[in-house]
C-alpha cells in the first residue's frame, strides 16, 4: 500500500498550470515539523519539505503560503532529463488525493476564533 498523510504549512503560494485539455495541476512545497526531546532535555524541531502536486478540483483549492493543511495521497518518483547536462534526474512528489484546509494564515483576515474586545 502506498499511502501518505501529512499536516503542514504551505511554503509558498501554489503554482497552477492548465493543460491543453483543460485539466489543471497545482504544485507547492509543504513543510512538516516534528518536535522531539534530546537526551539533554532540550526540545528540538526538525522540518521536512515535501513537493505536493494535485490535479483537477484540487488545483482549485483556495490555499496560500502559510496555510495549515492536511494532505492525503501517495508517493510517486518520476524521472526526467536535465536540459543542460542531459543527465537523468529523479523527483519524489506527494500526489494529493485529498487536501483539507485546517487553518488559514492569520494576516489575510481569515483568522478563526478571534474577536476584538475593548
Amino acid at each position: 500500500m502506498n499511502k501518505v498523510m501529512l499536516i503542514g504549512h504551505l511554503g509558498k503560494d501554489p503554482d497552477t498550470f492548465t493543460f491543453d485539455d483543460g485539466t489543471k495541476k497545482t504544485s507547492f512545497p509543504l513543510a512538516t515539523t516534528e518536535t522531539y526531546k534530546t537526551r539533554e532535555g532540550e526540545w528540538k524541531d526538525t522540518t521536512e519539505w515535501h513537493n505536493v502536486v494535485g490535479y483537477r478540483y484540487l488545483a482549485e483549492k483556495n490555499i496560500f503560503k502559510g496555510d495549515l493543511i492536511y494532505v492525503e495521497g501517495k508517493i510517486k518518483t518520476r524521472k526526467y532529463q536535465d536540459k543542460e547536462t542531459k543527465a537523468d534526474r529523479y523527483l519524489t512528489e506527494i500526489v494529493a488525493e485529498k487536501i483539507t484546509i485546517l487553518s488559514k494564515k492569520e494576516d489575510r483576515g481569515y483568522s478563526s476564533n478571534t474577536s476584538n474586545q475593548s
